[in-house]
């Protein structure tokens, strides 16, 4: 994404009607144009991908801009939060290392992109078994706990108050390419950024095209997490959603109250 901007000498001086007036160029003045959203070719074909889609938002971070002299800490958070992120996406991929390379527990994500207060996170499930797929969303809840357990204390040592919570969301859905796969769009993304701003909890999942039952599924899914009815705003009143069995525990009861037992 490239941003648009002019300089003095974008600017020309001209007489119109006994007046000096300053004027943008043409050419600058036509700078101005879709192309600044660096997505390529927006006229080709859309293509569909099998996705699961991870909203990471940071909890607070609005607030967290509006200390005095932003300027001074929030490039020195986003760098050292992004830099961990992807690390820990990595790292909880990895299954095993090689002087030859890297076995994977499933794919790496094929697109990041920033939204201001998180991160949208998009890994290709299309030729994943069950197990790839529950790894990812393993990935993410191992995530959200390490950001309080680890990155939090130390980032709180370096720039003031920080944001407290890692929350996120996830959902398993088709998502469809925007230009040149620059941008992705789909009901998914949706859904994740729907979930992680559920009452009461700091992480969900949706139910749809995900196994938690099933012989080969780990003890995080079948003791660890709570299947819910629940509405989600704009997506649906009665969808399904996958919470921590402690979250949900301890939310107080006028939040307990939106999710119905299945």
């Amino acid at each position: 994404m490239r941003t648009f901007s002019v300089t003095n000498g974008d600017f020309t001086r001209v007489e119109i009607g006994g007046q000096t007036r300053r004027l943008l160029t043409r050419e600058a003045f036509d700078r101005f144009n879709p192309s600044l959203l660096g997505l390529g070719k927006l006229t080709s074909e859309a293509v569909a991908t099998d996705s699961i889609a991870a909203m990471f938002d940071l909890d607070g971070f609005t607030t967290f801009c509006k200390q005095i002299e932003p300027h001074l800490s929030v490039p020195v958070f986003l760098s050292a939060f992004l830099e961990w992120l992807m690390d820990q996406i990595k790292m909880e991929m990895t299954h095993e290392q090689f002087p030859e390379g890297i076995a994977l527990w499933g794919p790496l994500p094929f697109f990041v992109k920033f939204m201001g207060d998180g991160l949208l996170v998009l890994w290709d499930v299309s030729r994943s078994d069950d197990n790839a797929r529950r790894n990812i969303i393993v990935t993410a809840r191992e995530i959200c706990l390490r950001y309080q357990r680890e990155f939090y204390p130390r980032i709180e040592a370096v720039v003031t108050d920080p944001p407290p919570v890692l929350r996120c969301g996830l959902a398993r859905g088709t998502v469809f390419s925007v230009g040149n796969r620059s941008d992705f769009v789909g009901s998914c993304i949706n859904m994740a950024s729907r979930l992680q701003k559920l009452p009461g909890i700091t992480f969900a999942f949706n139910r749809r095209g995900i196994k938690t039952d099933d012989a080969d599924a780990a003890d995080f899914f079948r003791h660890e997490i709570v299947v819910k009815r629940t509405a989600v705003r704009g997506i649906g009143d009665k969808e399904l959603v996958c919470i921590p069995a402690f979250e949900f525990e301890a939310m107080p009861a006028e939040d307990r109250a939106r999710y119905e037992d299945v």
